[in-house]
């Protein structure tokens, strides 16, 4: 049987015809996925996920290209998914390491982790934003510009004006404490 022949009898759901057709495509896949890796191991996960998945859609299969040009399709498109994936996992530890630092910088300076985070969220994203690029992750104002697609002086205007924003509310809150406190302690 051809290529043609069992990918008819596998979109009929013959298990036998995929098997046949994953023997003879399979150590293809896994070598390209090694040289697009550069890792045995990972090349090896991706060529089975994406076995998995051409069983799923071989029904959409529809012969114009070659039936390894479409596997190749589906397992780049399969890294490609797992390197956005890993990068947004790497980006929240870094958010989770950078919320641990900034807490601890907060606490340190005797203010409160929450009253700090009320303060940043009454902010609109235009300004916290900045800020948080600023003095979460130490990015230069003119790297902020950059990222933001703003003018350096806008970065530089909402970071400082911010700032006092926080600044104000976090002695609001303070005041608002101390006068609580007084007014407990007259009774």
């Amino acid at each position: 049987m051809d290529d043609k022949d069992l990918i008819k009898s596998a979109k009929r759901g013959d298990s036998l015809a995929f098997a046949m057709l994953f023997k003879e495509h399979y150590p293809f896949l896994v070598k390209y996925l090694i040289k697009i890796t550069m890792n045995p191991d990972i090349a090896e996960d991706l060529a089975q996920e994406t076995m998995m998945k051409s069983i799923e859609k071989i029904k959409l299969y529809n012969g114009k290209s070659k039936f390894s040009s479409w596997l190749i399709t589906i397992a780049t498109n399969l890294y490609i998914d797992n390197l956005r994936r890993k990068k947004r996992e790497q980006n929240y530890q870094l958010q989770e390491q950078a919320l641990r630092k900034m807490k601890w910088q907060f606490e340190s300076r005797t203010e409160e982790w929450n009253d700090v985070m009320v303060a940043l969220g009454m902010l609109s994203n235009e300004i916290r934003i900045p800020i948080v690029l600023k003095h979460y992750y130490g990015y230069s104002y003119e790297e902020i510009a950059d990222m933001l697609q703003i003018a350096l002086g806008t970065v530089k205007s909402r970071i400082h004006n911010g700032i006092q924003s926080v600044r104000k509310e976090l002695k609001s809150d303070e005041e608002k404490q101390a006068n609580s406190t007084k007014k407990q302690t007259r009774t």
